[in-house]
């Protein structure tokens, strides 16, 4: 394993008065993280907290990084991305069992029984390695797939966005236009209705008979609630979007959690005069931003790693976890990834103690009978719901 180290494997960016970590080529990880997003972080925090080894590999690769802030974090409102990651990683830093390694994963072979994982990495001056785990926690995130539409790339997370709760604040009572397919454009006015009321939908050639037979299934009686609100659908063909003013140029107070951003663009067609916006909102399609979980066999619900809620979030594969934006639980939000790290970092931990606990035992020649209920949660509802006067009915339901 000497190659993943000759990075240099930090305790994930060590400060002034934070402990530094020693390098070492001969541990198994009690988990590999991969990710390190904001639910990585979480995750490897939750796992230092109660002195499990676990390894942190960060691809640099960040859905929020093109985003000028990042909002309703509670404690870091209005707070840049990358400042975020810098603050988590100083205080991980300070834990003696958390590592940290810039590289990319490339694959992930799951031996004997499940019970070991091999990972491997490669790394920006070409160099590759291999570190091995009792465990496996997906946090490889998504990625937005955007249109090809010249404007769009450039000006993604700074005036263009998805997410209302990230970015619609500081566009308030401004001139708004919507970016999505005609079917999208009713809920997308309706996720947005408290905060703009000077709005064009730019459907871009989708107001098709199909799209409204679609629209009509989705949001019964969408047409009306767009006049209702006054929105204007424009279905010419996008050619271009012009940016005429950066509202990020002359940044407010920064130790305000929110301040207005001032953008302006330029929407140009195919045919006809352009039209001006403040900013947009977007509804753009999402991808998983790794395979490296597919490739070795995770189930996919709907285009996310499919995870068990009721279960840390564990995968088809024991002992592989996914969490934040990359799992099927199909909330994107900082808090949401915080949350669900530490939600796997905990049963994680659990699970890696039952499991000690029964080598242990064996080893002492206690025979172990393994309780299925205590890791199966409908084993629980069976056992502790028996049919009678208080039956409080099915586990599905």
């Amino acid at each position: 394993m000497k190659n993943i180290f000759a990075l240099g494997v930090l305790p994930l960016l060590s400060l002034a008065g934070a402990s530094p970590l020693a390098a070492r080529d001969d541990i198994v990880y009690d988990a590999i993280i991969i990710g390190g997003g904001p639910s990585g972080l979480s995750a490897l925090s939750g796992l230092a907290r109660v002195r499990r080894s676990a390894l942190l590999i960060d691809s640099g690769e960040y859905r929020n990084g093109p985003t000028r802030h990042m909002h309703d974090v509670i404690g870091f409102d209005g707070v840049t991305p990358a400042y975020y990651r810098w603050a988590a990683r100083e205080q991980i830093s300070h834990y003696e069992t958390a590592y940290g390694v810039n590289g990319t994963v490339t694959s992930i072979q799951a031996l004997e029984n499940n019970t070991l994982f091999s990972v491997a990495t490669s790394y920006a001056d070409g160099t590759s390695g291999v570190a091995s785990a009792k465990k496996v926690v997906l946090a490889t995130g998504l990625r937005d797939v955007l249109p090809g539409t010249p404007g769009v790339q450039e000006s993604w997370g700074k005036g263009i966005f998805w997410c209302p709760w990230c970015d619609g604040h500081e566009h308030e009572d401004q001139a708004l236009g919507i970016l999505a397919p005609l079917e999208e454009a009713a809920s997308s006015v309706r996720e947005i209705s408290t905060l703009n009321s000077d709005v064009v939908a730019f459907v871009n050639g989708t107001d098709t008979p199909a799209a409204r037979a679609a629209a009509d299934a989705a949001f019964p009686g969408w047409d009306r609630y767009l006049a209702i609100h006054n929105v204007t659908v424009d279905n010419r063909t996008i050619t271009r979007i012009e940016r005429l003013r950066d509202g990020g140029a002359e940044p407010a107070d920064p130790s305000l959690p929110t301040a207005p951003e001032y953008d302006l663009f330029r929407v140009d067609f195919a045919e006809g005069e352009s039209v001006e916006r403040a900013a947009f909102f977007a509804s753009f399609p999402e991808e998983q931003r790794s395979t490296v979980g597919q490739n070795m066999g995770v189930q996919l619900y709907g285009g996310r790693l499919a995870a068990d809620g009721s279960r840390g979030l564990v995968t088809n594969i024991p002992g592989v976890y996914a969490i934040g934006d990359a799992n099927s639980d199909n909330v994107t939000n900082v808090p949401h990834a915080l949350f669900s790290g530490k939600r796997t970092a905990v049963y994680l931990h659990v699970q890696l103690a039952r499991e000690e606990a029964e080598r242990e035992l064996a080893a002492n020649g206690t025979t172990v009978t393994r309780r299925e209920e205590d890791l199966d949660p409908r084993s629980v509802w069976e056992k502790m719901n028996p049919r009678g006067l208080l039956y409080a009915g099915e586990f599905d339901q």
